[in-house]
């Protein structure tokens, strides 16, 4: 029996980098083969050549022993590709059952048949064993089942090959491990699945197969049963690897953040604790039980009540002014929260500072207006 897929000499260059470096690895039916690598490695180019967002700049590609060439996403469907982003490409206006369909609308073009999608959806989700709320709009749903959406989307058209680039990152353990148990059943199926991670633990506990890639080149494969965690990072980075963060005892300070019965709705409702300087304070909890609007109400992003000090001043409302005391905040979502995208970096630097670095402005040149306190107590965070 021919190989699910097979990649030889895959090789692709952008401006200054050499994203893969001749990159050659296989895929066999029933097994998940985990791709590994640090960031900027690689993986997620490849993986966007596979399923024809990326031409190679050279190399070949089978799929089942077929020569494979795909000109854009759709061909890649139409061989039984399916693939999961980083970053879900769902249209969140839209219902789930919508999304389902978007681009192999069933029906004639006069009349779109959604109940007929419906019942291949419902059929799925039954073979699957899990569910998704089909009139749901998907911005209304938590991340884990977004996840499902996009899962259900590529098995809705009927891929036999599926890509999962960091299917985790933005999972809860609990919902990684219904993640876990669903890919064994698709590959015990007699399908195959490719899955990127930098979470070694997961690697080793999903995968059949590793494939390691450094500076865009393969630098090994190995059967997970065979290798571990310290053998899987030294690959990944080339010398040996500390896995274990050794903590001193910890010698907290005075109280810099205090938080006092603070409510955000919908979920936000009495909270209280204090961080003091020369710690870290975690906050743990199933996605869904108010953590963003916690962190959100403290960044100045959403309304709240009670009360929140820093230094003993309160936290102004907005957002500038939470900054301009010198607290920071590194938002759950980078691609809605933290940047712009059609920015440079250099641009996407400045943002938030931007208007004291606008010369003849009055008040925006950098020597317009005080700039509020920026202690940093004992390096708390």
């Amino acid at each position: 029996m021919a190989k699910a897929l097979v990649l030889k000499d895959i090789t692709k260059r952008f401006p200054l980098v050499l994203a893969n470096d001749r990159i050659s690895l296989d895929l066999e039916w029933g097994e998940v083969l985990a791709l590994v690598g640090e960031n900027g490695a690689g993986k997620s180019t490849l993986m966007k050549i596979v399923y024809g967002l990326q031409p190679p700049d050279s190399g070949e590609m089978w799929v089942e022993g077929r020569p494979y060439r795909p000109k854009s996403p759709l061909d890649a469907i139409r061989a039984g590709i399916g693939m999961v982003h980083q970053h879900f490409m769902l249209v969140e206006p839209f219902t789930v059952l919508e999304n389902l369909v978007l681009g192999l609308e069933p029906g004639s073009p006069l009349f779109l048949d959604l109940e007929a999608a419906r019942r291949k959806a419902t059929a799925l989700m039954e073979e699957l064993g899990f569910q998704v709320p089909l009139d749901e709009k998907v911005e209304n749903l938590p991340v884990g089942l977004q996840q499902r959406v996009e899962i259900l989307k590529a098995l809705y058209r009927e891929a036999r090959i599926l890509i999962l680039d960091e299917p985790t990152a933005v999972l809860t353990p609990q919902e990684a491990e219904e993640l876990f148990r669903f890919l064994r059943g698709y590959v015990a199926r007699g399908n195959a699945a490719i899955f990127i991670s930098h979470k070694l633990k997961e690697v080793l506990e999903v995968s059949d197969r590793v494939t390691v890639i450094r500076d865009g080149r393969v630098v090994g494969t190995v059967r997970t049963r065979e290798t571990s965690l310290e053998a899987l990072a030294r690959m990944m980075v080339g010398r040996e690897v500390v896995l274990k963060v050794e903590k001193g005892p910890a010698r907290p300070g005075e109280v810099v953040l205090e938080v006092e019965g603070l409510e955000a709705p919908p979920r936000l409702r009495g909270v209280s604790f204090q961080v003091r300087a020369g710690e870290i304070v975690g906050i743990a909890g199933v996605e869904g039980n108010g953590q963003t609007e916690l962190v959100e109400a403290l960044a100045g992003l959403r309304r709240h009540r009670g009360v929140a000090r820093y230094l003993q001043r309160p936290l102004p409302p907005m957002a500038r002014g939470v900054r301009e005391l010198g607290v920071s905040h590194i938002p759950e979502d980078r691609l809605l929260r933290g940047l712009v995208l059609d920015f440079s970096v250099k641009e996407n630097a400045v943002l938030g500072d931007h208007h004291r670095l606008l010369p003849g402005v009055p008040g925006l040149s950098g020597r317009g207006g005080p700039r509020g306190p920026r202690p940093a107590p004992g390096g708390a965070l």
